[in-house]
């Protein structure tokens, strides 16, 4: 399965960045796209980011939106 690469922006709009076998590639991808966008954003003196850039293994880029999608409770406090 192939891990997928995605901006995901307010209201739930998501934007596929990439795809990659590999999950240091898709790591170093992110890694990057996020290093490059909080710079743009220094760089005009204007808010953070309100967007962020996460990476999804999944089995098609429609299970990973899914999956981004999903709403997920924290865990109780005091599990660690």
């Amino acid at each position: 399965m192939p891990y997928y690469v995605y901006a995901v922006r307010p209201f739930a709009q998501l934007e596929c960045l990439g795809e990659h076998a590999a999950f240091r590639d898709a790591s170093a991808r992110a890694k990057a796209l996020r290093a490059e966008r909080a710079e743009q954003h220094a760089a005009s003196g204007g808010a953070p980011p309100a967007e962020r850039i996460r990476v999804m293994f999944a089995e098609t880029a429609l299970a990973a939106e899914d999956l981004l999608l999903q709403s997920r409770e924290p865990p109780p406090p005091g599990d660690e």
